[in-house]
Protein backbone atom coordinates (compact mmCIF):
# COMPACT_ATOMS: atom_id res chain seq x y z
CA UNK A 1 0.00 0.00 0.00
CA UNK A 2 1.34 3.61 -1.05
CA UNK A 3 0.57 6.66 1.18
CA UNK A 4 1.69 9.80 0.43
CA UNK A 5 0.74 13.18 1.65
CA UNK A 6 -0.18 14.75 -2.15
CA UNK A 7 -3.63 14.29 -3.56
CA UNK A 8 -3.81 11.54 -5.77
CA UNK A 9 -5.44 13.79 -8.91
CA UNK A 10 -7.84 12.20 -11.65
CA UNK A 11 -8.79 13.96 -15.06
CA UNK A 12 -12.04 13.18 -16.14
CA UNK A 13 -11.80 14.11 -19.75
CA UNK A 14 -15.73 14.15 -21.21
CA UNK A 15 -17.18 13.94 -24.69
CA UNK A 16 -20.87 14.90 -25.65
CA UNK A 17 -23.01 11.56 -24.65
CA UNK A 18 -20.46 10.74 -22.60
CA UNK A 19 -21.92 7.85 -19.85
CA UNK A 20 -23.01 10.25 -16.79
CA UNK A 21 -22.80 7.15 -14.65
CA UNK A 22 -19.23 6.49 -14.85
CA UNK A 23 -18.56 10.57 -14.10
CA UNK A 24 -20.27 10.01 -10.77
CA UNK A 25 -18.72 6.28 -10.18
CA UNK A 26 -15.54 7.95 -10.23
CA UNK A 27 -16.01 10.53 -8.23
CA UNK A 28 -18.28 9.98 -5.27
CA UNK A 29 -15.65 7.18 -4.03
CA UNK A 30 -13.43 9.56 -3.62
CA UNK A 31 -15.06 12.10 -2.21
CA UNK A 32 -16.15 9.80 0.58
CA UNK A 33 -12.83 8.83 1.45
CA UNK A 34 -11.75 12.30 1.73
CA UNK A 35 -14.28 12.78 4.01
CA UNK A 36 -14.09 9.54 5.75
CA UNK A 37 -10.36 10.39 6.18
CA UNK A 38 -10.49 14.14 6.92
CA UNK A 39 -8.35 15.00 4.36
CA UNK A 40 -8.21 15.80 0.84
CA UNK A 41 -6.66 12.31 -0.62
CA UNK A 42 -8.08 12.75 -3.72
CA UNK A 43 -8.46 15.49 -6.17
CA UNK A 44 -10.60 15.41 -9.38
CA UNK A 45 -11.00 18.22 -12.31
CA UNK A 46 -13.53 17.76 -14.95
CA UNK A 47 -12.19 18.29 -18.78
CA UNK A 48 -13.55 18.85 -21.93
CA UNK A 49 -12.07 20.06 -25.31
CA UNK A 50 -14.22 23.18 -25.16
CA UNK A 51 -15.22 25.65 -22.37
CA UNK A 52 -19.04 24.83 -23.10
CA UNK A 53 -21.09 22.41 -20.85
CA UNK A 54 -21.26 19.02 -21.89
CA UNK A 55 -24.58 17.10 -22.52
CA UNK A 56 -24.18 13.16 -20.87
CA UNK A 57 -25.86 10.76 -22.41
CA UNK A 58 -28.91 10.85 -19.55
CA UNK A 59 -29.12 14.63 -20.98
CA UNK A 60 -27.96 16.38 -18.23
CA UNK A 61 -25.28 18.76 -19.05
CA UNK A 62 -21.71 19.76 -16.95
CA UNK A 63 -19.67 22.24 -17.31
CA UNK A 64 -15.73 21.27 -17.18
CA UNK A 65 -13.50 22.87 -15.02
CA UNK A 66 -10.68 23.38 -17.48
CA UNK A 67 -10.02 22.68 -21.09
CA UNK A 68 -7.84 20.02 -22.35
CA UNK A 69 -5.37 22.64 -23.86
CA UNK A 70 -4.92 23.81 -20.45
CA UNK A 71 -4.58 20.90 -18.58
CA UNK A 72 -1.84 20.42 -15.49
CA UNK A 73 -0.17 16.72 -14.76
CA UNK A 74 -2.26 15.00 -13.31
CA UNK A 75 -2.02 11.11 -12.04
CA UNK A 76 -4.51 10.04 -14.47
CA UNK A 77 -6.47 11.23 -17.31
CA UNK A 78 -9.45 9.03 -18.20
CA UNK A 79 -11.57 9.46 -21.55
CA UNK A 80 -14.96 8.86 -20.87
CA UNK A 81 -17.23 8.80 -23.62
CA UNK A 82 -19.97 7.09 -26.21
CA UNK A 83 -18.18 4.94 -29.44
CA UNK A 84 -18.97 7.62 -31.70
CA UNK A 85 -17.10 10.34 -29.61
CA UNK A 86 -14.06 12.78 -31.76
CA UNK A 87 -12.24 15.39 -30.64
CA UNK A 88 -13.79 18.58 -33.28
CA UNK A 89 -9.48 19.34 -33.16
CA UNK A 90 -7.65 16.54 -33.17
CA UNK A 91 -3.93 17.58 -34.06
CA UNK A 92 -4.78 20.12 -31.24
CA UNK A 93 -6.27 17.77 -29.03
CA UNK A 94 -3.32 15.40 -29.63
CA UNK A 95 -0.85 18.02 -28.66
CA UNK A 96 -1.73 18.62 -25.75
CA UNK A 97 -2.17 14.79 -24.86
CA UNK A 98 1.68 14.26 -25.88
CA UNK A 99 2.30 17.11 -23.41
CA UNK A 100 0.89 15.63 -20.34
CA UNK A 101 2.24 12.27 -21.18
CA UNK A 102 5.44 13.42 -21.82
CA UNK A 103 5.00 13.60 -17.57
CA UNK A 104 3.28 11.19 -15.37
CA UNK A 105 0.28 11.04 -16.67
CA UNK A 106 -1.82 7.80 -17.20
CA UNK A 107 -4.39 7.85 -19.78
CA UNK A 108 -7.51 5.56 -19.58
CA UNK A 109 -10.86 5.50 -20.66
CA UNK A 110 -14.24 4.48 -19.47
CA UNK A 111 -16.41 2.57 -20.87
CA UNK A 112 -17.26 3.75 -24.80
CA UNK A 113 -14.24 5.87 -23.91
CA UNK A 114 -11.92 3.42 -25.35
CA UNK A 115 -12.93 4.92 -28.71
CA UNK A 116 -11.68 8.41 -28.97
CA UNK A 117 -8.91 7.01 -26.58
CA UNK A 118 -7.78 4.58 -29.21
CA UNK A 119 -8.05 7.37 -32.38
CA UNK A 120 -5.53 9.33 -31.03
CA UNK A 121 -3.03 6.80 -31.54
CA UNK A 122 -1.30 6.72 -28.34
CA UNK A 123 -2.78 3.19 -27.32
CA UNK A 124 0.59 1.79 -29.07
CA UNK A 125 -0.49 -1.80 -28.92
CA UNK A 126 -1.60 -2.05 -25.50
CA UNK A 127 -4.68 -4.32 -24.29
CA UNK A 128 -7.53 -2.44 -23.67
CA UNK A 129 -10.77 -3.75 -21.82
CA UNK A 130 -13.43 -3.37 -24.13
CA UNK A 131 -17.08 -3.28 -23.17
CA UNK A 132 -18.93 -6.71 -24.52
CA UNK A 133 -21.65 -4.16 -26.13
CA UNK A 134 -19.17 -2.59 -28.18
CA UNK A 135 -16.82 -5.72 -29.11
CA UNK A 136 -17.77 -6.11 -32.71
CA UNK A 137 -17.93 -2.36 -34.08
CA UNK A 138 -14.51 -1.74 -31.77
CA UNK A 139 -12.67 -4.94 -33.41
CA UNK A 140 -14.13 -4.00 -37.28
CA UNK A 141 -12.32 -0.03 -36.61
CA UNK A 142 -9.54 -1.20 -34.60
CA UNK A 143 -8.51 -5.42 -35.57
CA UNK A 144 -4.90 -4.94 -34.64
CA UNK A 145 -5.30 -3.91 -30.61
CA UNK A 146 -6.19 -6.94 -28.40
CA UNK A 147 -9.15 -6.53 -26.50
CA UNK A 148 -9.56 -7.83 -23.20
CA UNK A 149 -13.10 -9.08 -22.12
CA UNK A 150 -12.01 -8.57 -17.91
CA UNK A 151 -13.87 -5.51 -16.02
CA UNK A 152 -11.02 -3.90 -16.15
CA UNK A 153 -7.41 -4.20 -18.27
CA UNK A 154 -4.54 -2.16 -15.77
CA UNK A 155 -1.31 -2.95 -17.98
CA UNK A 156 1.39 -0.89 -19.43
CA UNK A 157 0.74 2.93 -19.06
CA UNK A 158 -3.22 2.13 -19.67
CA UNK A 159 -6.23 1.65 -17.43
CA UNK A 160 -9.23 1.03 -19.47
CA UNK A 161 -12.47 0.15 -17.51
CA UNK A 162 -15.77 -1.37 -19.10
CA UNK A 163 -18.51 0.15 -17.73
CA UNK A 164 -19.52 2.26 -14.19
CA UNK A 165 -19.95 -0.30 -11.72
CA UNK A 166 -16.46 -1.40 -12.60
CA UNK A 167 -15.27 2.31 -12.22
CA UNK A 168 -16.60 2.26 -8.67
CA UNK A 169 -14.39 -0.99 -8.43
CA UNK A 170 -11.29 0.33 -9.36
CA UNK A 171 -11.77 3.95 -7.46
CA UNK A 172 -11.92 1.31 -4.32
CA UNK A 173 -9.12 -0.05 -5.18
CA UNK A 174 -6.59 3.09 -5.52
CA UNK A 175 -8.77 3.89 -2.05
CA UNK A 176 -7.17 0.77 -0.22
CA UNK A 177 -3.75 1.83 -1.83
CA UNK A 178 -4.08 5.63 -0.68
CA UNK A 179 -5.73 4.95 2.50
CA UNK A 180 -5.80 1.22 4.09
CA UNK A 181 -7.94 -0.85 3.64
CA UNK A 182 -10.97 0.31 6.56
CA UNK A 183 -11.37 3.22 4.76
CA UNK A 184 -11.95 1.36 1.51
CA UNK A 185 -14.15 -0.93 3.19
CA UNK A 186 -16.08 2.03 4.56
CA UNK A 187 -16.37 3.69 1.91
CA UNK A 188 -17.82 0.39 -0.38
CA UNK A 189 -20.15 0.35 2.77
CA UNK A 190 -20.92 3.62 2.65
CA UNK A 191 -22.06 2.90 -0.85
CA UNK A 192 -24.27 -1.00 -0.34
CA UNK A 193 -20.87 -1.84 -2.61
CA UNK A 194 -21.44 -5.68 -2.22
CA UNK A 195 -17.92 -6.30 -2.99
CA UNK A 196 -14.70 -5.30 -5.06
CA UNK A 197 -13.78 -7.11 -8.20
CA UNK A 198 -10.49 -7.81 -9.21
CA UNK A 199 -9.19 -6.47 -12.70
CA UNK A 200 -9.32 -10.01 -13.77
CA UNK A 201 -12.61 -10.26 -13.54
CA UNK A 202 -14.47 -11.35 -16.58
CA UNK A 203 -17.50 -9.32 -17.66
CA UNK A 204 -21.12 -10.01 -16.82
CA UNK A 205 -22.78 -10.57 -20.49
CA UNK A 206 -26.71 -11.19 -21.14
CA UNK A 207 -27.89 -14.45 -22.00
CA UNK A 208 -30.67 -13.51 -25.13
CA UNK A 209 -34.08 -14.34 -23.73
CA UNK A 210 -33.42 -14.93 -20.17
CA UNK A 211 -33.15 -13.19 -17.20
CA UNK A 212 -29.77 -14.80 -16.50
CA UNK A 213 -26.32 -13.61 -17.36
CA UNK A 214 -24.64 -15.94 -19.46
CA UNK A 215 -22.47 -17.63 -17.05
CA UNK A 216 -25.44 -18.71 -14.79
CA UNK A 217 -26.65 -21.29 -18.07
CA UNK A 218 -26.10 -25.08 -17.87
CA UNK A 219 -22.55 -25.94 -18.56
CA UNK A 220 -23.49 -27.24 -21.92
CA UNK A 221 -25.47 -24.17 -22.71
CA UNK A 222 -22.58 -21.96 -22.30
CA UNK A 223 -20.11 -24.24 -24.32
CA UNK A 224 -22.88 -24.19 -27.34
CA UNK A 225 -23.14 -20.00 -27.02
CA UNK A 226 -18.50 -20.20 -27.29
CA UNK A 227 -19.35 -22.40 -30.33
CA UNK A 228 -21.83 -20.10 -32.06
CA UNK A 229 -19.64 -17.08 -30.76
CA UNK A 230 -16.49 -18.25 -32.60
CA UNK A 231 -18.79 -18.76 -35.70
CA UNK A 232 -20.24 -15.86 -36.27
CA UNK A 233 -18.49 -14.85 -39.76
CA UNK A 234 -18.89 -18.80 -41.28
CA UNK A 235 -22.10 -19.98 -39.83
CA UNK A 236 -21.59 -23.53 -38.23
CA UNK A 237 -24.94 -26.41 -37.64
CA UNK A 238 -26.35 -27.13 -34.78
CA UNK A 239 -25.34 -31.05 -34.82
CA UNK A 240 -22.03 -30.70 -35.55
CA UNK A 241 -21.84 -27.95 -32.71
CA UNK A 242 -23.74 -30.53 -30.54
CA UNK A 243 -20.62 -33.39 -31.85
CA UNK A 244 -18.21 -31.03 -30.83
CA UNK A 245 -19.60 -30.50 -27.05
CA UNK A 246 -20.32 -34.46 -26.43
CA UNK A 247 -24.22 -34.21 -26.72
CA UNK A 248 -27.13 -35.30 -29.21
CA UNK A 249 -28.66 -32.65 -30.85
CA UNK A 250 -31.59 -33.60 -29.60
CA UNK A 251 -30.19 -33.02 -26.16
CA UNK A 252 -28.80 -29.73 -27.03
CA UNK A 253 -32.33 -28.52 -28.09
CA UNK A 254 -34.03 -29.64 -25.05
CA UNK A 255 -31.28 -27.91 -22.88
CA UNK A 256 -31.81 -24.68 -24.83
CA UNK A 257 -35.76 -24.29 -24.68
CA UNK A 258 -35.21 -25.05 -21.16
CA UNK A 259 -32.79 -22.63 -20.32
CA UNK A 260 -33.67 -19.77 -22.50
CA UNK A 261 -36.84 -20.53 -24.08
CA UNK A 262 -35.20 -20.56 -27.58
CA UNK A 263 -33.77 -22.99 -29.95
CA UNK A 264 -30.60 -23.44 -30.83
CA UNK A 265 -30.70 -22.30 -34.46
CA UNK A 266 -32.42 -19.34 -32.74
CA UNK A 267 -30.55 -18.35 -30.39
CA UNK A 268 -27.79 -18.26 -32.76
CA UNK A 269 -29.40 -16.19 -35.27
CA UNK A 270 -30.32 -13.54 -32.70
CA UNK A 271 -26.83 -13.33 -31.59
CA UNK A 272 -25.39 -12.70 -35.51
CA UNK A 273 -28.05 -10.22 -35.10
CA UNK A 274 -26.84 -8.97 -32.02
CA UNK A 275 -23.45 -8.36 -33.32
CA UNK A 276 -24.96 -7.21 -36.38
CA UNK A 277 -26.68 -4.44 -34.32
CA UNK A 278 -23.40 -3.32 -32.74
CA UNK A 279 -21.83 -2.84 -36.03
CA UNK A 280 -24.94 -0.95 -37.83
CA UNK A 281 -24.90 1.87 -34.28
CA UNK A 282 -21.44 2.04 -33.54
CA UNK A 283 -19.63 1.95 -36.55
CA UNK A 284 -19.31 3.28 -40.15
CA UNK A 285 -19.06 -0.35 -41.74
CA UNK A 286 -21.75 -0.46 -45.01
CA UNK A 287 -24.64 -2.64 -44.64
CA UNK A 288 -23.27 -4.65 -47.11
CA UNK A 289 -20.37 -5.85 -45.44
CA UNK A 290 -21.87 -5.99 -41.93
CA UNK A 291 -24.35 -8.61 -43.67
CA UNK A 292 -20.81 -10.59 -44.74
CA UNK A 293 -19.32 -10.15 -41.51
CA UNK A 294 -22.13 -11.96 -39.43
CA UNK A 295 -22.40 -14.69 -42.01
CA UNK A 296 -24.94 -14.27 -44.82
CA UNK A 297 -23.71 -14.53 -48.42
CA UNK A 298 -26.98 -12.16 -49.94
CA UNK A 299 -27.70 -8.42 -48.24
CA UNK A 300 -31.03 -9.44 -48.54
CA UNK A 301 -32.02 -12.02 -46.09
CA UNK A 302 -29.56 -10.22 -44.16
CA UNK A 303 -32.08 -7.19 -44.10
CA UNK A 304 -34.93 -9.37 -43.66
CA UNK A 305 -34.02 -11.21 -40.98
CA UNK A 306 -32.40 -7.90 -39.66
CA UNK A 307 -36.32 -6.29 -39.86
CA UNK A 308 -37.79 -9.70 -38.40
CA UNK A 309 -35.17 -9.03 -35.13
CA UNK A 310 -36.07 -5.34 -34.04
CA UNK A 311 -38.70 -4.19 -36.16
CA UNK A 312 -36.61 -1.38 -38.19
CA UNK A 313 -34.10 -1.76 -40.87
CA UNK A 314 -30.24 -1.25 -40.52
CA UNK A 315 -30.35 2.04 -42.45
CA UNK A 316 -33.29 3.05 -40.22
CA UNK A 317 -31.45 1.73 -37.03
CA UNK A 318 -28.63 3.70 -37.72
CA UNK A 319 -30.31 6.89 -38.89
CA UNK A 320 -32.29 7.33 -35.75
CA UNK A 321 -29.62 6.55 -33.93
CA UNK A 322 -27.32 9.33 -35.33
CA UNK A 323 -30.62 11.41 -34.98
CA UNK A 324 -30.64 10.59 -31.08
CA UNK A 325 -27.43 10.95 -30.77
CA UNK A 326 -27.40 14.36 -31.96
CA UNK A 327 -29.95 15.91 -30.23
CA UNK A 328 -28.65 14.45 -26.25
CA UNK A 329 -25.53 12.06 -26.97
CA UNK A 330 -25.15 8.60 -27.16
CA UNK A 331 -27.26 5.73 -25.25
CA UNK A 332 -24.55 3.70 -22.93
CA UNK A 333 -24.60 0.81 -20.50
CA UNK A 334 -23.92 2.61 -17.24
CA UNK A 335 -22.15 -0.54 -16.18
Amino acid sequence: MTRTDAPLTLGILIFPGFPMACLTSCIEPLRAANEIAGKEAFRWTVVAETADPVASSAGVSFGPDTVLADLAEHDFLFFTAGPNARFDQPARANAALQRITRSKTRLGAFSGGVFPLARTGLVAGQPLSVHWCYEAAFEAEFPDIERQSTVICDEGSLVTISGATAVFDYMLTLIEEHLGGDIMAEVACWFQHPYVRSAATSQKTPAFSTAKSKDLLPKKVTQAIEHFAEHIEDPIQISDVADAIGVSARSLERSFKEATGQSPLKYYRMMRMNQARQLVLYSSTSVTEIAYMVGYSTPGAFLRIYRESFGVTPINDRRAKNSLRVKSGDALPAG
